[in-house]
């Protein structure tokens, strides 16, 4: 009697401990957010674009278009093999879709496939590539054909004029708002209405009375990403985004999750009455850092890290377009992120480059502005092109003007603007105001203004004496290296002008908002906030940025330029 129960009571431990185990995962929801994908119809050739002995064919927008479908094609058996409940795509499926169905298609037929083939359901909203409301473009009703399957057409709550839905999430206790932010009529703003934000509050309040946890996604960020985004940036977040995002914190959303600004970047508010809600924009797929997010969730936390896309199929690749060299193919099975880095520098340097010409600018040889112009632009690119060091190089010119920029392994100009442009899209920015990079980029603009304005003057203005003068006479330039090796390199007004906007420079550099861009851990939904605590901690982060903007006013004033030295 005694044998039987102790095998009773073993296999009631057993018992208990599966069913303890299971319920203890059973809130446990796995999934992936992906943003951006712009997948592009291959070329048949690569198209030159540039004189980079590699990344020739980089575009203006540092996306790898030929190799998109391919990166998306990764991203999917990733997320096959992670077994994720769902995956969500927060806009920009294609790059052409306004006007190239192709594109669409392509990219439906593989979600399509990948809902077959794994049963993981994908939710997607359209972003501003997707579709327009131009004579030619692809309208709202072919998002629903390519797209409906995908949240939409199973969705209990829908908008008849736009792809917003509400859908239960098929793991956890979780439910998804989507709103289709794109603007009604034109190509990049947003179209958060005041009505369409009155409909998320509403289904975020209605989530909270039905015991649902409400979760928003769309494509336009809600908070910003940029120092100033509504200013520097404002078709990329939607307006009115402060008091939008406190609405939506006290409707019950914690988390947001948006695409279109291209960056890996997670920023956080607290609204008056202390509820936290966090914007998780994610980074475009096709572009460096090729990363998309890996959300863990539970009631008690949400945890979350960034995936990159390390390689693809070249070989399909180069049967598909004809052009790439053994080097590239070698470069990209070497390491395809260290690849996209490499391409994007080369893309935004060859954007910046193209728009400063004067036909780009717009003005034409016989405006009067020409000459000035034209001298102006010629001596910023040639100092971004001339090497940081050595013979001829920056470092020697600043001597000239009392200004020394700090050695390094940057090779130019260029490469030090393009890596901290490439530092924004991976997220994660940790420059310090003193740190190499932001000294040299602070020193190079002080160099320009004095070495190309000087130039400028010499030839615009002063050009006429110059030439009687002779033997290559510079005088205003000689005059400005005189004045900056006697009384420092920098004016008054320019200490002041760059005082300004070090604060600028400094949230663009070093992410101060304690909220990690690519890895961390949240409180999850079911966890109650501290609502006075959450209000005094957001009055300590404003006080702490008011007293970091001071800081940096002083400290750029008395250190980076060395004054009294």
């Amino acid at each position: 009697m005694k044998k039987v129960i102790s095998v009773l009571l073993a296999v009631s431990i057993l018992v208990s401990a599966f069913v303890i185990g299971v319920s203890a995962d059973d809130d446990t929801v796995r999934f992936a957010v992906a943003s951006d994908l712009h997948y592009n119809v291959p070329e048949e050739e690569l198209t030159a674009t540039n004189d980079h002995p590699i990344f020739w064919y980089a575009n203006r927008r540092a996306a790898m278009d030929n190799e998109s479908g391919l990166i998306i094609d990764e991203f999917l058996k990733q997320a096959a093999e992670a077994d994720y409940d769902f995956v969500l795509i927060s806009g920009d499926m294609t790059d052409n879709g306004r006007v190239i169905p192709e594109e669409h298609q392509a990219v439906s037929s593989k979600l399509k496939a990948f809902e077959e083939s794994t049963g993981i359901p994908v939710y997607v909203v359209p972003g501003n590539h997707d579709y327009g409301r131009g004579e030619n473009d692809n309208k709202i009703e072919d998002m629903f054909s390519f797209y409906g399957d995908f949240g939409y057409n199973d969705a209990f709550e829908k908008r008849e004029n736009d792809f917003s839905y509400v859908t239960d999430l098929p793991a956890g206790n979780y439910r998804l708002i989507v709103a289709d932010s794109n603007d009604p009529s034109k190509s990049t703003e947003d179209g958060m209405t005041s009505d369409k934000v009155n409909w998320v509050v509403k289904h975020a309040k209605q989530a909270v009375k039905d015991g649902k946890y409400p979760i928003l996604m769309m494509h336009h960020n809600l908070l910003d990403h940029l120092p100033m985004q509504r200013i520097l940036s404002r078709n990329f977040i939607i307006r009115n985004h402060t008091a939008v995002a406190n609405k939506f914190a006290d409707a019950g959303i914690k988390l947001v999750f948006t695409g279109h600004e291209h960056c890996s970047d997670v920023s956080v508010q607290t609204s008056p009455k202390g509820n936290k809600i966090y914007d998780f924009a994610t980074t475009a797929l096709s572009m460096y850092p090729l990363s998309y997010r890996d959300f863990t969730m539970t009631e008690e936390e949400i945890t979350y890290t960034d995936k990159t896309i390390e390689s693809i199929d070249t070989e399909t690749l180069r049967n598909t377009v004809g052009g790439y060299t053994d080097e590239m193919i070698d470069e990209m099975n070497k390491g395809l992120n260290t690849f996209a880095k490499g391409f994007l520098k080369a893309g935004v340097q060859y954007r910046l480059a193209r728009s400063l010409t004067m036909e780009q600018m717009g003005i034409a040889e016989d405006s009067i502005f020409y000459d000035l112009v034209n001298t102006a632009v010629g001596g910023l690119t040639s100092l971004l092109e001339m090497p940081l060091y050595g013979e001829n190089s920056v470092q020697e010119l600043a001597k000239e003007y009392g200004v020394v920029i700090p050695d390094s392994e940057y090779e130019n100009g260029w490469d030090l603007a393009t890596d901290l442009v490439s530092y924004h899209y991976a997220g994660g920015e940790d420059f310090s105001i003193y740190s190499t990079e932001v000294t040299i980029l602070l020193r190079m603009v002080n160099l320009i203004l004095l070495d190309d304005l000087s130039t400028v003057n010499d030839e615009v203005f002063f050009g006429a004496l110059n030439e009687v003068l002779g033997n290559d006479s510079a005088l205003f330039k000689n005059f400005t290296k005189g004045i900056a090796n006697a009384l420092g390199p920098v004016t008054p007004g320019q200490y002041l002008l760059i005082a300004i906007a070090s604060p600028i420079v400094y949230e663009f550099v070093y992410d101060s908002d304690g909220v990690d861009d690519n890895r961390g851990t949240l409180e999850g939904y079911g966890v109650e906030p501290d609502l006075n605590e959450n209000r005094a901690d957001n009055f300590a982060d404003f006080l702490d940025t008011l007293c970091l903007y001071i800081k940096n006013f002083l400290e750029i004033v008395i250190k980076i330029f060395g004054i009294g030295r």
